[in-house]
């Protein structure tokens, strides 16, 4: 696991959270040893990101890049005992910037429920997860409760 900070905008707690990518791609079937980057960034780093790699306008709050092209149908099978096998797999990385997450905090969400969900929502796209189709949509939200629920919620 590699974290980096890149920011200076706002305070991050980098080993709660990559504790929580590492929990959440564990129980998703990823196997250890695996290889997965967590990198907080800048609004101007994440502008260029985006850019570069999704064509959007403007930063976003959080980016996945997948490596080694884990899917989460293939991981059902890994956790069972079979599938992949035991060598390690680059994961990828999840890039969060926490100035853009910090614009949807309010009376009902803190900034760490809105770190958590985006770094759930990010290892989830790392193993092939997206929220194009209405019906993989509900899927990932569903995954990502849960992952919550399991992983964050239940600890102080």
């Amino acid at each position: 696991m590699v974290v980096e900070n890149r920011q200076q905008d706002l305070t991050v707690d980098a080993d709660r959270w990559s504790t929580l990518l590492v929990l959440a791609l564990q129980h998703e079937g990823v196997t250890m040893p695996a290889e997965v980057g967590l990198a907080f960034i800048d609004a101007d780093e994440m502008t260029m990101l985006n850019t570069q790699h999704m064509d959007g306008v403007g930063p976003t709050d959080v980016l996945s890049f997948p490596v080694d092209g884990l899917d989460h149908r293939e991981l059902a099978s890994v956790a069972k005992g079979t599938g992949i096998g035991e060598a390690p797999v680059i994961v990828g990385d999840v890039v969060v910037a926490p100035v853009v997450a910090a614009k949807v905090v309010g009376p009902t969400r803190t900034l760490e429920d809105e770190l958590a969900l985006l770094i759930v929502h990010g290892a989830l796209h790392l193993i092939g997860h997206d929220h194009f189709d209405e019906n993989e949509r509900e899927l990932m939200q569903s995954r990502e409760q849960d992952l919550l629920d399991r992983f964050y919620r239940s600890t102080p």
